[in-house]
Parts: structure tokens; C-alpha cells; sequence
């Protein structure tokens, strides 16, 4: 595992790199940001103003007012003095500090290179990343990331601005173009073990992965959901879920490389994938609503303008009912 925790100077001098637009490698990285910036960013200005609380939540214990209990309150919160003083139910109301770490556990492994349609999961997690953490990172916040490729590669600790952005953004695109072939199926488990490890502070944790596995992976998600606030951004392509009739094609598993050919135009067997699809679709779900955590489904072909705004409402509402989580999966 490679661990990146840059001196004063070295970040610096990549700071003036980047100013400078000098090293080509960035580049990728640099036009992928300024993209998001025109199309998504200012598209997500002003409509999350509202909504940004919901996106991230803080830890913060400063009091700052008393009133009323209602039905949604957390009963942790009753003042018991001012409830025995006014013979009614009184909860204190506590200022959010807003400036705390952002994670994304970033599976990066060969599955995610899959797309049908133009884009593929890898740049939908890109773009998800980037927009993330351009709009954190502009309050104040920090951003860190774990990068899981063949095993934890990576470690970005969490910093501020946009050039720690694009860090993270070009780390992705690295790991794309000199990553080796993984070898056997993602362990999403041990990258999970590894972040409950790596971060001692309570954090938003983003687990941007398409959650294909080997198995074992719900246990440490759950532990994970024990100190963080985690939320599940799952990727997917729609040509995962049904075949089209595309007549006798090879299909190759990206995970493990094992190849073999099928027959789409027969409608058995096109019925058949559906059918394990779905139930691979239903059994996922569950499993993170027993982890306890938000779920959002990024399809390769979807707005991710729309997707952030939909899943901000949720987190709205959902904060609006109560703090105690009521996770489900939001389809873009």
C-alpha cells in the first residue's frame, strides 16, 4: 500500500505544477474538473444551498436553543431539568459543525471499466467524485480517499481546495492507465476493514464501488456505519441487468478475465439473466439496508446533476423525520 502524505514542499511544488498546467499528466484530470464546473457545478449552484446540510452533517455539541418536543425529536435530546421545570417535554437544539472530513473508498478494480453506452462506471465515479468534492471542499471541508485496485493502493489524506481536487481526480486517472490487472475477484471486505482503520475521526464516508465482490463485504460495512456516516454510491450499467438480442456474442467476466460465448437471440436465456439479475439487484438492497446506510445507484446512463439532487431531497426529508437512519436506495 502506497500512503500519500506529501511534505510542505512537495506539495508546493505540485501546486505550482498544476498552476501552471505544465505537467501533462494532470491534464485529464484538469479537463474532467473544468468540465464538471460548467455542466454539473453550476447546474447544482443555488439549488443546494438548502439542501447542503443534508449532504454532510457535522458533530458539533453547541447549544443553541431549547424547545417543544415533537414526534420525530430524538429522545436523547429531552432536557429532563427544563421538562420537570415546565411539566412539558422540552429538546435541546445543537449547532452542526459543518467543517468536518469527507472519505471516498473508491473500488477501482477491473469491473468498473464496463460500459455499454458511451460512458463507462469508472467516469461516472469520476464524476461523482469530482462534483462531491468540488462542492465540500468549497464550504471549508475536507476530502480524503482510499484507491482499491488489485489491494489498498492508496491513501489521500483529507485536504481543502480545488487543487487537492484535482489530486484525487488525477490519482483515479492514474490508477486507470498504469493500474495492473487485478487478479481474481474485487475483496471489498478487506477495503472496508482498511478504512474503518484509517479513519479515527467520525467522517462521511462515500463507498463508490458496483459492489461486485466476493462475499463477506455486508459485516464490515455495518462495523463501518458504528463510527461514520456512510453512504453506499453503487455504479452500475444497465446492460448488467438485461441482454438485448444481439445473437451469439462473447461475454468476459472483467474480474477474473474467464470468457465464453452466448447465445442472446435465444429467449430463454435472456429471461433467465433477468431473472438472476434482479436477484442479485433485491439481495444487494437488502444488504445495505441492514448495513444501515444510504444508498444511491449511479447507472452509466443517468444525469448525475439529477441523481445529486434527488438523493440530497432524500437525505432532507429523511433528516426532517428523525435522526435515526432510514436508509434506501435511490435509482437515478
Amino acid at each position: 500500500m502506497k500512503s500519500w502524505w506529501p511534505s510542505k514542499r512537495a506539495r508546493a511544488a505540485n501546486d505550482a505544477r498544476l498552476t501552471a498546467g505544465a505537467a501533462p499528466a494532470a491534464g485529464g484530470a484538469e479537463r474532467l474538473l473544468s468540465r464538471l464546473e460548467w455542466t454539473v457545478i453550476r447546474r447544482l449552484d443555488g439549488l443546494l444551498q438548502g439542501n447542503y446540510r443534508t449532504l454532510m452533517r457535522g458533530t458539533g455539541l453547541d447549544l443553541a436553543d431549547l424547545r417543544e418536543y415533537q414526534l420525530h425529536d430524538d429522545v436523547r435530546h429531552i432536557d429532563w431539568n427544563v421538562t420537570a421545570r415546565l411539566q412539558t417535554p422540552h429538546v435541546r437544539v445543537f449547532t452542526e459543525d459543518r467543517e468536518m472530513a469527507a472519505w471516498f473508498v473508491l473500488d477501482l478494480s477491473r469491473s468498473v471499466d464496463f460500459g455499454s453506452g458511451v460512458k463507462a462506471k469508472r467516469e461516472i465515479s469520476a464524476g461523482f467524485v469530482g462534483v462531491l468534492a468540488r462542492l465540500l471542499t468549497r464550504h471549508g471541508n475536507r476530502v480524503g480517499a482510499l484507491v482499491y485496485g488489485n489491494d489498498l493502493e492508496a491513501v489521500i489524506p483529507p485536504r481543502s481546495g480545488r487543487r487537492h481536487v484535482l489530486h484525487l481526480l488525477h490519482s483515479m486517472e492514474r490508477r486507470a492507465v498504469e493500474g495492473k490487472a487485478t487478479q481474481g475477484m474485487t475483496r471489498l471486505a478487506d477495503l472496508l476493514k482498511s478504512a474503518a482503520a484509517l479513519m479515527p475521526r467520525r467522517s462521511t464516508v462515500f463507498v463508490v464501488s458496483d459492489f461486485l465482490s466476493e462475499p463477506g463485504w455486508e459485516k464490515p460495512l455495518a462495523q463501518l456505519t458504528q463510527r461514520h456516516e456512510v453512504v453506499a454510491v453503487r455504479l452500475f450499467d444497465p446492460l448488467e441487468l438485461e441482454l438485448p438480442d444481439l445473437g451469439l456474442v462473447p461475454l468476459r467476466d472483467a474480474e477474473t478475465g474467464e470468457q465464453l460465448w452466448v447465445d442472446t437471440h435465444d429467449p430463454g436465456f435472456r429471461k433467465r439473466f433477468a431473472r438472476i439479475a434482479a436477484e442479485r439487484e433485491d439481495a444487494l438492497r437488502t444488504a445495505l439496508s441492514k448495513a444501515g446506510v444510504d444508498a444511491l445507484e449511479l447507472s452509466t446512463d443517468d444525469d448525475l446533476a439529477a441523481a445529486i439532487l434527488r438523493f440530497a431531497d432524500l437525505r432532507k426529508r429523511r433528516v426532517r423525520a428523525g435522526n435515526a437512519p432510514q436508509p434506501k436506495a435511490v435509482a437515478a
